[in-house]
């Protein structure tokens, strides 16, 4: 944890805002982690952002025991970024919603954030104009039909594979099978050690008639 997070919060030793060091610092890399998958890579300004966002779940801390630390911080986290995408996109942030959110992240990717406006990210305004139509302009082209979607399951259709798998299942069939393995087998052995091709055929009509006796 870093020196100015402890001292931004008095409380007991080995504690912050009431909870354990070891909750902020699982808070700390939910919040990070967060952010990296936004692609923010400057680390000044990640801590910042990281910081930020743990200042405002210690607030909330004292008064809500029943909540972990990390818990506070992913509600401050997802409060903060929606409090700026709705600043950003003019919004009403009381009518905002999880599509709210997904659209913001969704444009600012599209926005190119990352590699153009990397320090614009949660700071207050007022921002750069091109920096605001961007964002507008990505953000309505990543709705208002874009929706979350899921994908059900389906199972794999393996056509004649799954039909040979089906009668491999019925014990006659299986047991056919493996008599005419055989039968062939001993077919290839007698061609291969009697030469002749009658001599072939009359031991071919004996093995028949030993199998339809057999059968009998």
């Amino acid at each position: 944890m870093d020196v100015s997070m402890e001292s931004a919060v008095s409380g007991a030793a080995g504690q912050l805002a009431g909870r354990p060091l070891d909750e902020w610092n699982a808070a700390y890399v939910k919040v990070e982690n967060y952010f990296h998958a936004l692609r923010v890579r400057n680390k000044a300004l990640l801590g910042q952002l990281v910081l930020r966002v743990l200042e405002r779940a210690m607030r909330r801390a004292p008064a809500e025991p029943d909540r972990s630390a990390t818990q506070l911080a992913a509600e401050e986290m997802d409060r903060l970024v929606i409090e700026w995408f709705a600043a950003v996109l003019q919004e009403s942030p009381a009518n905002a919603d999880q599509m709210l959110t997904t659209r913001g992240r969704l444009a600012l990717l599209l926005a190119d954030m990352p590699g153009r406006w990397q320090e614009q990210f949660l700071r207050p305004g007022p921002w750069p104009p091109e920096f605001v139509s961007a964002m507008s302009e990505t953000y309505f082209r990543a709705g208002p039909d874009f929706q979350l979607s899921k994908m059900t399951p389906r199972s794999l259709d393996l056509g004649p594979i799954t039909t040979l798998t089906n009668l491999g299942r019925l014990p006659y069939v299986r047991m056919a099978l493996v008599w005419i393995g055989f039968a062939l087998l001993l077919i290839g052995v007698f061609w291969l050690t009697h030469g002749g091709f009658e001599q072939t055929r009359s031991r071919l009509s004996s093995l028949i008639d030993w199998f339809t006796q057999f059968y009998r």
